[in-house]
């Protein structure tokens, strides 16, 4: 009895350790460097198209400046090979400042005499924007003299980069340990890690996940790590095929990894001694041309004709997907359901989005994420009308596996 109490102690601790974020902290005389993920699109004319990343990072600046601080803001921006101008950070800074609302300054370095100056003189309530993190090949394999050169601009550490947090880069895991005493989350990273918790720790059952995109090899972990966690689960998109061909049925032209079938097929079977309900689609709107302007019908999914190809869940899958997630009342969605760029194939995608959008509405705490279902409840507005919607695509992914991740790891310790 006493072992079970020393380690429900230490679970409790560690929950704490875990979860120190920016209300932990009074920034007042203090700058605050904050590691963001402003890896954000840019148009031809260096715009930035989609500003979520930089929205979404707002609440942990202004916590900074309302306390009296300074924020030093760094950040990687696309995957340069040198030093290319076209992923310079000068791009954004303007945009950075009209979504904050306070004029950011900027430094054409992140480290070095120039960076260091910089950081010196900015004044309390300022922002400083530092360059691309990536211009140093010592970020992406995590230098601990890079780190500890970046760690010399600011008072406290502060990780709001969810985008980056499954790597063990310079600014997202290294720098950690020169701030042992003053270090934490930014409210984006903490909101995705208790948005993550309650549907994999802490969720109100039924629990359901739905889980597309086009290949199994690239979800094989995560489903066999919620397998414990669900009651039921939606199988849907290109991978569904690959179940559906396992069984024996006749798949067309659909895409199937053929080699992972007998995978699917234990998965099934893991399934079914779990007492974890599988959903896989039970027709599809075929089409003979992988085109938006290709001859489509309705098929049965365990009879599609060769020389056609299932790209969207049909009528009578979508009605089924729907009556599951009105069931559930928490609800996880990685991946569509069909080629949903196209439009003649997104409505099996925008009917699975009306039916979260509807059991949310009922109470149901809903996650998305993944970087095509993030896209997709952009596109057809559904990013309002559910719980939460991730920003990292590739940390969500591993968190789903099970993994510990490096940035996050960095902190709690």
């Amino acid at each position: 009895m006493l072992r079970f109490y020393i380690a429900y102690l230490l679970y409790l601790l560690a929950k704490l350790t875990i979860m120190t974020t920016l209300e932990h902290f009074n920034f007042k005389n203090k700058k605050a460097l904050i590691r963001v993920d402003f890896n954000v699109p840019l148009d031809d004319n260096f715009e930035v198209t989609d500003t979520t990343r930089i929205e979404a990072a707002k609440a942990t600046v202004l916590k900074v400046l309302e306390d009296g601080g300074a924020a030093i803001l760094m950040s990687h921006l696309g995957r340069p090979k040198a030093q290319e101008p076209e992923f310079s950070m000068k791009h954004i800074c303007s945009k950075v400042s009209e979504i904050i609302g306070v004029e950011v300054k900027y430094v054409p370095n992140c480290v070095g005499e120039e960076a260091q100056e910089a950081a010196n003189n900015l004044e309390m309530g300022e922002i400083l924007l530092l360059e691309n993190l990536r211009y140093h090949e010592e970020e992406k394999k995590g230098d601990p003299a890079f780190a500890k050169a970046l760690s010399q601009l600011g008072d406290i550490y502060v990780n709001d980069a969810f985008g980056t947090a499954h790597r063990a880069h310079a600014s997202t895991t290294i720098i950690a340990q020169f701030f042992p005493e003053a270090k934490c989350f930014g409210q984006l990273l903490a909101k995705e890690i208790e948005s993550l918790d309650k549907v994999l720790n802490n969720s109100e059952k039924p629990v359901l996940a739905i889980l597309g995109g086009s290949k199994v090899s690239s979800k094989i972990t995560v489903i066999e790590n919620i397998l414990d966690k669900v009651d039921e689960m939606i199988i849907g998109g290109g991978m569904a095929f690959t179940f559906i061909k396992a069984q024996g049925g006749s798949i067309g032209d659909s895409i199937c990894e053929d080699d992972k079938m007998e995978l699917a097929l234990d998965i099934l079977k893991q399934a079914k001694e779990k007492n974890v309900k599988i959903h896989l689609p039970v027709d599809v709107i075929a089409a003979n041309d992988f085109s938006n302007d290709a001859e489509t019908k309705i098929s049965d999914i365990t009879a599609i004709e060769d020389g056609w190809q299932g790209l969207d869940a049909g009528p009578n899958s979508r009605e089924n997907f729907d009556a599951a997630v009105k069931r559930c009342k928490t609800i996880l969605w990685n991946g569509p359901l069909g080629v949903f760029e196209m439009d003649t194939f997104s409505h099996g995608t925008i009917a699975l989005g009306h039916s979260i959008a509807a059991a949310t509405k009922n109470g149901a705490f809903s996650l998305v994420g993944g970087g095509d279902s993030v896209a997709a409840v952009k596109q057809f507005g559904f990013a309002p009308k559910v719980s939460y919607v991730s920003t990292g695509g590739g940390a969500m992914l591993e968190m789903l596996e099970g993994k510990t991740l490096p940035g996050i790891a960095a902190i709690a310790e």
